[in-house]
């Protein structure tokens, strides 16, 4: 297995072009007349394109239809009979070597939903009234030669609150679809906080993501609610209008992918956990639905055992960042599981803002308690975030938020390259290339006092506030300038590898010498999570600590553009402070550590490091950095530059 993956891997830049064709725009074709008892329609293959079931037209037998619980496969002659809800989602399961049409942002045509009365009163309008069933409801497909091997881009948290942050979005996401060459890939998928509360925005939204011409499939998170909603049964009725099902699946190549919703909104006096009793605010809770589990039983029952299952959700099944939280996690892990044992599953999902690659077996103390099953049952990747950490922090070469992440990687997105049921994982920073994997930084006796310091500070005043930090970046000094007597008191490097797992290694190497193996500070062996100065990484919490945008005011503007908004219009004001203490890096599950030699003579010299992923690619990166006796001045030295005149 793997040699077959480091083949795959080794071919990344050699995948065939696939057959994609993105110009097939239409819709489900709906039939006017008599409502029937039952839901029923014609899977076709529209020839002339033009969305309509026409004389002639050939039926497709054997594809999937749904109701949003019971599955059918088509006829001989392409027809469906399915039992009808008053509120459902009909729709198919594309099947590979098919296109569904796309409407004119990329958004695939795959389902009509179906609400007689329409969504009760809310804030973004949810579904209007569809009255009673077409006669029919058709779905259209045109056939498509892509083969086995092919590539999707997986998006987490995109989550703009605002217009400001969908230009984020733009000057990322979007720059990076209008310059990409997508041609080998077969789909986007985002997981999740598509939006940030205002669902007006999705328009613009869609407008920026169609530029790359590749067909999007999306899963609904905990801030694309309809928060007016008092049922979860109406929720998602607005991200249903816009996207279509909340949960599905369709198939390209020999992969099976499924998109679930597990975010029950609200989840007051449902679930048995404290935060969803019914004398608190409405919240979310991360739990699949009866109804979708046996949805997905029904699924699968058609889905050949060697066929690779990708499964996308928006609240991980299991994080290390939120270990021992059951909100951040889906409750019902163990049922999933049970459904998918035996079969090669994949699952991705957003929600953390971290990027976590966690294969089968790994283990860390809460996720018995909060997910039903102590070590993971199959690999799953947490995505990261477009949006980083809520798009804060100072302004890039772009003009855009650092928002480093909170187990300290930057803002970015995943590829994943299929073979057959095959796929090789890439990581991939915003203004970066899949070359860039890491980040090495020097964990110093001078770092440590000082991010003692700072995180005694956020926990005694919180961020932003209006009291001064004990210290800032520029207190840090040189960060790759060590001195003797750090080198005596104990200094290590940090080599935090943003896709970094289990599979994982990490090395360093000072110049000529010998390489170093270091040592994953979070060993994933069902242990208590490692946090605090040992364990964070000195460059992503010397970016957090000063939030400098936050201190930017003007005459013309005054309050009303000072600092930055997010979070529903929260504003981040005051002194040029750090992150929130959550936001922080005092933690990494793909940290590593390897001691400096004590004896390192003074002068320059070149850190060298790399990382060899699960698939055998080696990715290097090189530093230069100082052993000095005593550090010099940082500034101007004004006393030097007098003694020199006199």
């Amino acid at each position: 297995m793997r040699a077959t993956l480091t083949c795959l891997a080794a071919g990344l830049l050699a995948l065939p072009a696939a057959a994609k064709d993105a110009s097939y725009v239409g819709q489900v074709h709906l039939v006017p007349g008599p409502a029937p008892e039952t839901a029923r329609g014609t899977v076709f293959l529209d020839t002339n394109r033009n969305s309509v079931l026409d004389a002639g037209e050939a039926g497709l037998p054997g594809v999937q239809v749904s109701n949003g619980r019971e599955v059918v496969l088509t006829d001989a002659e392409g027809r469906y009979d399915l039992p009808a809800y008053d509120d459902m989602n009909l729709f198919i399961t594309k099947p590979a070597g098919h296109i569904t049409p796309v409407d004119e942002d990329m958004v695939p045509q795959f389902a009509y939903i179906h609400k007689v009365a329409g969504s009760p009163p809310l804030r973004y309008g949810g579904i209007a009234p569809t009255g009673p069933l077409p006669a029919q409801v058709n779905f259209p497909l045109i056939e498509d030669d892509a083969d086995d091997t092919f590539s999707c881009l997986i998006f987490g948290d995109t989550q703009p609150y605002s217009n400001r942050e969908i230009g984020y979005v733009r000057d990322t996401a979007g720059q990076m679809l209008a310059n990409a060459d997508l041609s080998d890939t077969e789909c986007l998928i985002f997981a999740g906080d598509v939006m940030g509360d205002d669902l007006s925005l999705y328009p613009r939204f869609k407008e920026i993501i169609a530029v790359g011409g590749t067909p999007q499939y999306f899963v609904g998170g905990n801030h694309d609610v309809d928060f007016d909603a008092e049922d979860d049964r109406h929720s998602f009725d607005t991200f249903r209008r816009e996207w279509g099902p909340e949960y599905y699946s369709f198939q390209v190549g020999n992969v099976h992918f499924v998109g679930l919703d597990n975010v029950r909104y609200p989840c007051n006096g449902v679930d048995p956990h404290p935060f969803c009793a019914t004398d608190r605010s409405h919240t979310y809770n991360g739990v699949i639905s009866e109804r979708q589990m046996e949805w997905l039983a029904n699924d699968l029952a058609n889905v050949p055992m060697d066929k690779l299952i990708v499964l996308t959700a928006h609240i991980p099944f299991q994080t290390y960042t939120d270990n021992t939280a059951a909100k951040h996690q889906t409750d019902n892990l163990d049922e999933l599981a049970a459904l998918l044992e035996g079969r090669p599953v994949l699952t991705l999902a957003g929600h953390t803002h971290t990027t976590e690659n966690i294969l089968e077996g790994e283990s860390i103390e809460g996720w018995e308690e909060n997910t039903g099953l102590a070590a993971s049952p199959f690999d799953q990747i947490v995505v990261g975030a477009v949006s980083g950490s809520w798009w804060a922090g100072d302004l890039d070469d772009r003009g855009v938020p650092h928002a480093r992440q909170r187990l300290g990687s930057p803002r970015g997105y995943y590829e994943l390259a299929f073979d057959g049921s095959d796929y090789v994982d890439t990581f991939s920073s915003f203004g970066g290339d899949a070359v860039e994997q890491l980040h090495a930084s020097f964990s110093t006796p001078r770092f440590r006092d000082w991010a003692e310091k700072l995180i005694a500070y956020v926990d005694l005043y919180g961020a932003p506030s209006d009291v001064i930090p004990p210290v800032s970046r520029g207190d840090l000094g040189d960060m790759y300038m060590v001195t003797t007597e750090d080198l005596d008191a104990g200094t290590w490097v940090a080599v935090n590898v943003w896709n970094g797992s289990i599979a994982s290694s990490a090395e360093v190497r000072i110049g000529d010498g010998d390489w170093m193996a270091a040592e994953r500070t979070q060993p994933m062996q069902g242990e208590a999570k490692n946090r605090g100065v040992e364990f964070a990484d000195p460059l992503a919490l010397a970016q957090q600590s000063t939030n400098g945008i936050m201190a930017v005011r003007s005459a013309r503007g005054g309050d009303e553009t000072a600092g930055f908004q997010t979070w529903r219009g929260t504003e981040w004001t005051g002194v040029a402070g750090p992150f929130q203490r959550w936001m922080m890096t005092e933690s990494s599950h793909h940290l590593w550590r390897v001691d400096l030699p004590s004896e390192l003579p003074l002068g320059v010299h070149m850190l060298h490091v790399r990382t060899t992923d699960r698939y055998d690619r080696v990715f290097k990166r090189s530093y230069a950095f100082e052993v000095v006796e005593d550090l010099p001045v940082m500034g101007w030295d004004a006393e030097a530059w007098d003694q020199a005149a006199n």
